[in-house]
């Protein structure tokens, strides 16, 4: 799950290279926390959420074939 939010994020911003993920794990959940440069942090969150909320969609997606559960953090 880290490396497909940290290619998705790649993709979006302008410094791929600050882009910084890291996965906190549970039994059933895991937490991931997204860090991008202060000018990318709104371009990974979109208008009004909606690039967001299509991450966390498709982290959604991709974890129930796994049978875990995953929320996405952006983090400043």
């Amino acid at each position: 799950m880290k490396e497909l939010i940290e290619y998705i994020a790649k993709a979006l911003v302008d410094h791929p290279d600050q882009v910084r993920v890291s996965e906190i794990e549970g039994e059933k959940t895991s937490v991931i926390e997204l860090a991008v440069a202060k000018e990318d942090l709104g371009k990974v969150i979109g208008k009004q959420g909606r690039t967001a909320k299509a991450i966390r969609t498709i982290l959604t997606a991709a974890s129930t074939k796994l049978n875990k559960r995953s929320v996405l953090e952006i983090v400043e």
